[in-house]
């Protein structure tokens, strides 16, 4: 892993309901379990996370504009999960009740060669990507 996913990772772990007071949101405490279970995940870890609105998004790449190709999972207000992705146009995967079902899942499906993450953007990963499938 590289510095800069670990240290991604460390500000999602760290500030994962920060500012925010728990009993402001009943996102927070699953949200918070979330991103443990999938910082657990050696798969997941070595890829760049990123959230936004209650979900956690991985990225092959580490600046944005992050790449779109891997699903992502959200907190829904009951203590559930969404998988949804890879793309905000993609239907809806699943919804389940825990944490490490929707790590699980995303794992199912990540793209062949997933990791260790890029370090730049999705162009310039494509572009290291199209040089490297025609050597």
């Amino acid at each position: 892993m590289t510095n800069t996913v670990e240290a991604a990772w460390q500000q999602v772990l760290t500030t994962v309901c920060e500012p925010r007071r728990p009993e402001e949101s009943p996102l927070c405490a699953p949200f918070a379990e979330l991103a443990l279970v999938a910082h657990a995940e050696p798969l997941l870890r070595q890829l760049f996370p990123w959230t936004g609105m209650w979900e956690l998004h991985f990225s092959r790449c580490t600046q944005a504009r992050y790449t779109w190709d891997i699903p992502f999972i959200g907190a829904l207000g009951d203590g559930r999960y969404y998988v949804e992705g890879p793309s905000r146009t993609s239907p809806r995967i699943a919804e389940t009740d825990s944490a490490p079902s929707a790590v699980a899942m995303v794992v199912d499906r990540l793209p062949p060669h997933c990791g260790p993450a890029f370090i730049g953007h999705a162009e310039e990963l494509a572009a290291y990507e199209r040089a490297q499938d025609s050597r």
